[in-house]
């Protein structure tokens, strides 16, 4: 389970940081935790927002893409740090990244009772409208007199505590599990089409529905074009050089970044003859905006790009329904991850196999005959899974449907490399 740590104290000492960093050291079979850095989130100020700076973006995405938070307080006062609630406002203005995640409190003070009244007061910040996580009840880890606490390494010296609190981490991970088991069998509602969160790459101050908005976001951000060289991970090539090699390539390339905005397609050229319909004005529309306004298509939408987000599946495939006995038009979904995991948008291309497809037959000598078995689904040609939901036609998204099972026969060739059967 990949799980985040939050210590509540921004102090170059810090015990609370101590003890996430032993749950992370000592626990490495039950949880993968990632202990964030709090140190340079901006004081709350609802008229200075600074909810796109890089510190809270990445803070969001942290927390947005792990199966839990672990949050470790401190008890200035009787209550939590300025510095952890500062974050939590942050956290809860225009961004929600705690809404339904798994949340378990743990605590250290230099007191017998280690930070029980922190982490009362926390527990009701966390769950209040705006923030609403969802927090592990019970399993209170409180640990008092923490001067003495820690071997030198950072290890905890009382054996019993470790055990405790490994019995408390194993309670969070089931606690969890059920937490998000509940939250993923609705959670593509709640995928944003409109692409009004933002992300770092976003463009901002120009409408991203603007039909010139490809023009007017280039020359905010001053891109590069033409001749200037781009270095790529294994390449250098100039901007011309990208646009011949992907508009040469053999399949339809789109590109929908993490926000939800359409930011490029590969083909240019007539509408009427592209696999993925596509214009010009479309670039930089949000995904609500370039697909039909229509209840099911929206949520079949909704549900590609949750199950990509969420790491459900990393790819999701489907026919085109309709198609003709010169066409077998594929589309296929593909979640793009930058090196650290996090998800940065869909890869979709488009292809059509019926000329792939014969051309293997012609060049093995073999056919492709109707399974007598199959179950054919009248509207998309496909073989069709009782046990998967059925494609829906208008929705250019969809989730994964069978493809036409059919069974290969040979014929005889005296040139071909192909055997009897």
């Amino acid at each position: 389970m990949k799980l985040v740590g939050i210590a509540g104290s921004i102090a170059d000492q810090s015990y609370n940081r101590t003890l996430l960093n032993f749950i992370a050291k000592n626990f490495t079979g039950l949880v993968d935790v990632d202990v964030l850095d709090i140190n340079e989130v901006p004081m709350f100020n609802q008229d200075d927002d600074q909810t796109n700076s890089p510190v809270i973006q990445n803070l969001c995405k942290k927390i947005s893409a792990a199966d839990g938070v672990i949050i470790a307080t401190p008890e200035h006062n009787h209550t939590v740090p300025a510095a952890l609630k500062n974050v939590i406002e942050w956290l809860s203005y225009e961004v929600h990244p705690f809404d339904g995640k798994p949340v378990m409190i743990v605590g250290a003070s230099y007191h017998t009772q280690g930070s029980s009244r922190a982490q009362l007061h926390l527990r009701q910040i966390l769950e209040s409208p705006g923030v609403n996580a969802v927090v592990l009840p019970g399993n209170e880890f409180l640990l008092g007199d923490v001067k003495t606490a820690f071997e030198e390494n950072g290890d905890l010296k009382d054996q019993r505590t470790v055990d405790f609190l490994q019995t408390t981490l194993q309670n969070f991970i089931k606690f969890a599990k059920v937490i998000n088991l509940i939250s993923q069998s609705n959670g593509y509602q709640d995928e944003d089409l409109s692409a009004k969160k933002g992300t770092d790459t976003t463009v901002q101050g120009i409408d991203m529905n603007d039909d010139d908005w490809l023009d007017k976001a280039a020359k905010k951000v001053n891109a590069v074009e033409g001749g200037t060289y781009v270095k790529l991970d294994s390449g250098l090539l100039t901007v011309d050089q990208l646009n011949y090699f992907l508009k040469t390539m053999p399949v339809e390339l789109t590109y929908v970044d993490e926000n939800n905005q359409f930011i490029y397609y590969n083909k240019v050229g007539k509408a009427e003859d592209m696999l993925a319909k596509r214009v010009p004005a479309q670039v930089g529309d949000a995904l609500d905006k370039v697909h039909p306004n229509i209840e099911r298509v929206m949520k079949h939408v909704k549900q590609v790009i949750y199950d990509l987000r969420s790491d459900k599946t990393d790819l999701v495939s489907m026919p085109v329904p309709g198609g003709d006995k010169d066409h077998h038009v594929m589309h296929y979904y593909k979640a793009m991850h930058d090196e650290n995991g996090n998800y940065k948008g869909v890869n979709e291309w488009a292809v059509d196999l019926k000329p792939i497809v014969d051309q293997y037959l012609q060049q093995t000598g073999q056919k492709l005959v109707p399974d007598p078995d199959a179950k054919l689904d009248a509207t998309s040609g496909a073989s069709k899974d009782e046990s998967k939901p059925a494609v829906d036609a208008n929705s250019g998204a969809s989730e994964s449907v069978e493809e036409p099972a059919v069974k290969p026969e040979v014929k005889v060739d005296a040139t071909s490399s192909a055997s009897k059967n």
